[in-house]
């Protein structure tokens, strides 16, 4: 077993079931806005670490310990099997194991701790590029290859979209990937201390994200093109306004053509934290669906959804922590959000994370349920 298997099975273990209930087509086309007057619903993330050992305790039956017993709209995706952004051996290694946690490098050199009764992502401690010396040692990683591709069978792709699977393609965040090798602090200032080398970066890295993408697409067009950034925390984004436009917004516009180009009809950015004063350059930059949308930092999808109309699809912004209090404040976040976005479509309804420990079983029952009974008053079924 590798060291990131190893590092990430607490990760896995949260896995949940997920069956498809709505088509690629249906998908699109509420999501493109196609189809006002209803939306979608799945569980987007699963538990939080710890929350099934409570509903063990509460009663839960085992088809609700791996939500096979909720019932949602939802679709499957299918990615293609290409690699858009860091490519090489793994060479992550182990340093430290305690009962408590694991201390390691991970594939890119990236010191890290995870600890495993509590984390589901490990806590970065030392990054690998801190100069333009660190950059050059890793540039090679970002080179195109034809082996980005070699996985890819078209008529394998073909045949999950028979099925009704949305073919999805992922490329590397702009603040995401920086942040991989850089860490926070040095990818949030390295627009104003080194324009240059973070636009060599960005360059290679999109160069040959635009030719792996220019290659699989030619073969296998895709539905939507997915990237994750996480560029923001409950004070705003990392970078401003003016960095996504002059650093993100070119890479991501020229991906957003080719691939619209070849049929893509959705760009789907995640990231947490108040991404408000960005959404305008995002748009800009082709994003067209936002996720997870989180309501402690200010991503009402109401209030949104009246500012961007559909130009931007949203998935999640049900507050996590309106589910963990009582059936009362349960029905009215549904109530302030649900009829509005199911109204003007382009909504997948969704909780804005992961259901956090301390959510009784009986309240998420009643959400789950709760959603349905608006859906089928607002003739969303």
């Amino acid at each position: 077993m590798s060291i990131m298997h190893q590092v990430m099975a607490g990760h896995r273990d949260l896995a949940i079931h997920r069956e498809q209930t709505a088509s690629r087509e249906e998908y699109l086309e509420i999501m493109g806005f196609k189809r006002p007057g209803t939306a979608l619903f799945k569980e987007i993330f699963g538990p939080l670490v710890g929350l099934r050992d409570e509903w063990r305790a509460q009663g839960a039956t085992a088809d609700e310990l791996s939500w096979k017993a909720f019932r949602f709209r939802q679709a499957c995706t299918f990615g293609l099997p290409i690699q858009t952004g860091w490519r090489g051996p793994d060479e992550s290694s182990l340093i430290e194991e305690s009962p408590d946690h694991l201390l390691f490098r991970d594939e890119r050199g990236t010191l890290s701790k995870i600890f495993k009764k509590s984390s589901t992502l490990p806590l970065p401690l030392e990054h690998p590029v801190e100069d333009r010396a660190g950059w050059e040692k890793l540039k090679a990683r970002y080179a195109d290859h034809p082996d980005r591709t070699a996985r890819l069978v078209p008529a394998e792709v073909e045949a999950q979209r028979r099925q009704g699977r949305v073919i999805t393609a992922g490329i590397p965040g702009a603040f995401d990937e920086v942040r991989l090798l850089c860490g926070d602090e040095l990818a949030a200032v390295l627009p104003y201390e080194d324009p240059a080398l973070l636009g060599e970066m960005l360059e290679t890295i999109f160069d040959t994200a635009y030719a792996v993408i220019d290659r699989a697409t030619a073969r296998s067009p895709i539905d939507m093109l997915v990237v994750h950034e996480d560029m923001a925390g409950k004070g705003g984004p990392m970078w401003g306004p003016k960095q996504v436009d002059a650093f993100l917004r070119p890479q991501y516009r020229r991906l957003w053509d080719l691939a619209r180009g070849r049929g893509a009809r959705l760009f789907f950015i995640d990231s947490d934290g108040d991404c408000r004063p960005i959404l305008k350059p995002l748009i800009e930059a082709g994003i067209n669906l936002f996720s997870p949308c989180e309501p402690a930092a200010g991503m009402d999808v109401a209030a949104l959804r009246k500012e961007y109309g559909t130009a931007l699809a949203f998935e999640g912004g049900i507050d996590k922590y309106a589910i963990m209090k009582d059936f009362g404040a349960i029905d009215r976040e549904l109530e302030a959000k649900l009829p509005p976005l199911i109204r003007s479509g382009g909504f997948t309804i969704g909780l804005d994370h992961r259901v956090p420990a301390g959510t009784p079983l009986a309240n998420y029952r009643h959400y789950v349920a709760r959603v349905w009974e608006l859906l089928e008053r607002e003739g969303a079924v």
